[in-house]
């Protein structure tokens, strides 16, 4: 059974910083594509940013420059670093395996359960 477990998230004041993990069960993790979505209340699911599983990498333009994706294959997990966070990177951030590294939910095999993240100004 494939399970994407995540964890990290919380609160934090504007400027800082917060990282997330997704850790994969169930499947050999360097063969896919892997990614972070949020969804903000009242809007629809966002992609924040890919990785494929050679590390190549793209990001949403919100998040470039502030956000990093990242993969350790031997520990079959996936981070996201978040830095100079701003009050509308609030949302729930989830993680995602794509069958194609195409930032789009359409894309997504497997979802993790989500984490909140909170930026207060």
């Amino acid at each position: 059974q494939v399970q994407l477990v995540q964890s990290g998230g919380g609160s934090v004041q504007a400027g800082g910083s917060l990282i997330l993990s997704c850790a994969v069960f169930g499947y050999t993790y360097s063969s896919y594509c892997m990614a972070w979505f949020r969804q903000a209340p009242g809007k629809e699911r966002e992609g924040v940013a890919t990785i494929d599983s050679d590390g190549s990498t793209s990001y949403a333009d919100s998040v470039k420059g502030r956000f990093t994706i990242s993969q350790d294959n031997a520990k079959n997990t996936l981070y996201l670093q978040m830095n100079s966070l701003k009050p509308e990177d609030t949302a729930m951030y989830y993680c995602a395996s794509l069958r194609a590294q195409v930032l789009s939910a359409r894309y997504v095999d497997y979802w993790g359960r989500g984490v909140q993240v909170t930026v207060s100004s």
